[in-house]
């Protein structure tokens, strides 16, 4: 893995030992950053954005964010050999001082966001929230209706989900697509949540 670009551009990341952590391939990586830059689909700014990273894995998008001006990225993960990866990737490019890692089930940290023991800013929303659950995982509609709920996505924010080209689950009303693209046995949906009241 390697960071294609930005202030980074070329840097080898640090990968997974575990095979059951799946980074997002370098091609498909470019690809999506292309879309959010150049898609009048889209229509995204980069720059100064706070990204969210959930299932962040080794961290390979936040850290492509950060090398193109993200302002902020919070990662979420509970496979500790990943984090392991992760640390090492931000003490790499020396970024520690704008990222912020949470060890855990993606809903159960999002659920506590406004504790105090998870140093979580309650005020805390993002530009752009990345979802890259395991394949196997049937729950898209419930994470994007937490997302929701607990107002994580500024407006106009964009969600970027990642799923197997053959995932059937009909993505709820209130979820609106933007773009979608298939490479290989991945799909990538871009959207962004329409108003509705829970």
């Amino acid at each position: 893995m390697r960071i294609i670009s930005g202030k980074f551009k070329g840097i080898t990341l640090y990968g997974p030992k575990d095979k059951k952590i799946r980074p997002l391939k370098d091609m498909v990586r470019e690809s999506v950053f292309n879309l959010l830059s150049h898609s009048n689909k889209i229509s995204f700014q980069l720059r100064k954005s706070n990204v969210l990273d959930l299932y962040s894995g080794t961290g390979s998008f936040g850290l492509e964010c950060i090398s193109r001006e993200s302002k902020k990225v919070v990662f979420i993960e509970k496979e500790k050999e990943a984090i392991k990866t992760l640390e090492k990737n931000i003490k790499k490019l020396k970024v520690k001082d704008i990222t912020r890692i949470f060890c855990g089930d993606v809903f159960r940290v999002i659920e506590k966001k406004d504790k105090a023991s998870f140093n979580w800013s309650p005020e805390m929303k993002f530009d752009l929230i990345f979802c890259d659950p395991p394949f196997k995982d049937t729950n898209i509609n419930d994470l994007i209706e937490l997302i929701i709920k607990k107002n994580l996505l500024k407006n106009n924010g964009i969600i970027i989900l990642h799923t197997h080209k053959n995932t059937n689950e009909k993505l709820n009303f209130y979820f609106k697509i933007l773009d979608e693209r298939t490479y290989g046995v991945s799909k990538i949906i871009f959207g962004k949540p329409l108003p509705y009241s829970f």
